[in-house]
């Protein structure tokens, strides 16, 4: 394991991410996976959980976001790696903010190995980090239209949703490059049908606003009676989907 702070400028704001986390693989290096908690949480907290799933040749990376104060509690600060207001269609996001998360776990990234598959999951609001990061990668840019460096094979998103999933499909160009790496890339979403924090349409809406963007490799589960947390079903669906995606 190993810890380390960095920061990331976007626009007016500089953020500083906490703690970073890594889960060496027990078997032969093969994929490298950023995973992104959820919102008041930290790097270590799924470690353990990650590292007992049956996925040996997987490199665990596991930051820490940044602490900042969170509209959704009050302007309460807390670890987020965006800031947020009442979780609806209509709200808007912090776009600053998820692009400097985003540029953060690239940056994360960039120094594997070649050779090595790349990817990105998490769980909430890591969730919705995750699934923004897919959309910089398919456009090929983040939203303050600096280029976005990595390929990546992979995307999870366990109990979480899109930002900007209204107008994401105007954002994605249907024709070119950007329609073929929207095309290519694996998704696998998850949601619990009770939960209450993250409601599932939530979930519902986000896999039918990458569909329409051109997103075409993707799955999505719900699981019944569960709220927002995860199962050992879950996971172990988590890591079939892996094996196949990066085809080990």
């Amino acid at each position: 394991m190993s810890f380390s702070n960095s920061s990331t400028g976007s626009g007016r704001r500089t953020f500083e991410f906490g703690g970073t986390y890594v889960v060496k693989p027990r078997g032969k290096h093969q994929a490298t996976i950023v995973w992104l908690h959820g919102l008041g949480d930290n790097g270590s907290s799924w470690s353990q959980l990650l590292e007992s799933l049956p996925l040996p040749n997987i490199k665990w990376i596991c930051p820490t976001a940044p602490t900042r104060l969170v509209t959704l509690l009050g302007g309460f600060p807390c670890t987020a790696w965006f800031d947020m207001g009442e979780l609806s269609e209509e709200s808007s996001d912090d776009l600053e903010g998820l692009d400097a998360s985003a540029a953060h776990i690239a940056n994360l990234l960039s120094t594997e190995p070649a050779g090595i598959k790349l990817g990105v999951g998490g769980f909430s609001m890591g969730a919705a980090t995750a699934l923004y990061s897919a959309t910089c990668f398919a456009r090929g840019k983040y939203e303050n239209g600096r280029a976005y460096p990595i390929t990546l094979r992979a995307i999870l998103g366990l109990s979480g949703w899109l930002p900007g999933a209204r107008s994401m499909a105007s954002k994605v160009d249907k024709s070119g490059e950007a329609a073929m790496r929207a095309a290519s890339l694996p998704i696998f979403l998850s949601h619990g049908l009770c939960d209450e924090v993250v409601p599932h349409k939530h979930g519902d809406i986000s896999y039918q606003s990458l569909r329409t963007s051109g997103f075409r490799n993707l799955s999505y589960k719900t699981y019944e009676g569960i709220g927002h947390y995860t199962v050992p079903k879950e996971m172990e669906d988590v890591s079939n989907w892996l094996n196949m995606a990066m085809r080990f």
